[in-house]
């Protein structure tokens, strides 16, 4: 195996939006009262993430290694034959392809923020909300090292933010398995440009989350005016993404749908309520179906769950799912309403829930009448600007 290098982080602020270059849906969002936001990009993470580690921790700072293409035997494929390293443990850093993600290194990495506003301003972008790559996934089963990694992250984005004129938000990542020093971290995020907080659906040996655990997580979460967003992702330290088998439903998908009901059975919304709550990733159409399992449960079996449903769920909740393009809006605006879908690029990645022109899309799908002008409006502009207090 062989080490990899990266480029340097250009220290630079973007120098402000070149008018005669922008797109036409980025004009009228620049001009209007909302802003055109994307609800879930991504940045990816380099070696400049892991420069604010602790000393106590230095020993801990990922490394990256190679499979030797020379190699007769056992190679992955391409992208997936570089990993991070961390005390003995591998998690995937994935090799991009340009022309595939429609990005590039400086973009992605934030080696160069300018760059990546200029990308924003070509895509009618004018505000993205980055979550992470790697922290999908766990990095150590043990919770000292992984608070000492988010922390970095945090601060790294921190940094980035700075030089983004507000445009580049971001969602920290808590150090879950310590709730006094997550509250500490939120607060640290919160006046350096973070709009969230990522969770997983489950995590923390198994708690789901509406487990009371997470209670001072949302009630500072709500007193900063931030939103708790489920992201798709592992909080189970076993599993690697370098045995690409774990990238399951099971494993990613279903614990943001697990999160959805969790909350409302633990009635989350009732407790603590200014509290928002996105669901990342995951599309929307188990929407409909989460809603008939809650009915279901709620008017069969009280004898066994109580809780209160309300009719107008997602609203009365403060709840966001992101969908994708390639769902059944109308039927989803029928079921979730149109105050509570938003959407994301999924801006560097390139799975199936990566579409670099989603927002044009969606506004593309208003003006021919797929769904409304106004609907198309409200997914792109008020919606995500509700769930990330950025109105």
């Amino acid at each position: 195996m062989s080490s990899h290098s990266t480029p340097r982080v250009r220290e630079t602020p973007y120098p402000g939006p070149p008018w005669g270059y922008l797109t036409r849906l980025a004009q009228e969002s620049y001009f209007g009262a909302m802003p055109v936001i994307d609800a879930d990009a991504h940045v990816d993470e380099t070696e400049a993430t892991w420069a604010y580690i602790d000393e106590a921790y230095k020993r801990y700072t990922p490394v990256t290694v190679m499979q030797d293409p020379a190699s007769s035997g056992g190679t992955q494929p391409q992208g997936y034959n570089r990993y991070w390293c961390v005390d003995g443990r591998f998690l995937v850093r994935r090799i991009r392809d340009d022309k595939r993600t429609e990005t590039t290194v400086v973009s992605r990495e934030l080696l160069d923020v300018a760059a990546r506003l200029r990308h924003m301003d070509e895509l009618g972008i004018d505000v993205q909300v980055c979550y992470p790559t790697t922290f999908l996934l766990r990095w150590s089963p043990r919770d000292d090292i992984e608070h000492a990694l988010r922390k970095s992250y945090n601060r790294w984005m921190a940094d980035r933010w700075k030089l983004s004129d507000n445009r580049l938000r971001w969602v920290c990542l808590p150090p879950m398995g310590d709730m006094g020093e997550a509250v500490k971290e939120l607060r640290f995020a919160r006046e350096n440009g973070a709009c969230g907080l990522m969770k997983k659906g489950i995590e923390c040996g198994g708690k789901r989350a509406g487990d009371s655990y997470f209670f001072p997580l949302y009630q500072e979460a709500a007193a900063l005016d931030m939103a708790v967003c489920i992201h798709t992702g592992t909080g189970d330290p076993a599993l690697t993404d370098a045995d690409a088998t774990i990238l399951s439903l099971h494993n990613i998908t279903a614990p943001v749908i697990d999160a959805f009901t969790s909350l409302v059975m633990a009635e989350v919304p009732a407790k603590f309520p200014r509290l928002r709550v996105g669901f990342i990733e995951a599309m929307a159409s188990w929407v409909p179906f989460s809603l008939a399992e809650l009915r279901a449960r709620h008017e069969r079996a009280r004898w066994l769950f109580s809780f209160d449903l309300t009719k107008n769920l997602l609203k009365e909740s403060r709840f966001y799912v992101a969908c994708q393009t390639v769902e059944d809006l109308p039927y989803l605006i029928q079921h979730c309403g149109e105050d509570n879908l938003v959407a994301g690029t999924d801006y560097s990645h390139a799975d199936q829930s990566a579409e670099i022109r989603t927002l044009s899309v969606l506004k593309e799908m208003g003006e021919e009448g797929f769904i409304t002008g106004r609907q198309a409006e409200k997914i792109l502009q008020d919606n995500p600007a509700a769930l990330y207090g950025l109105s």
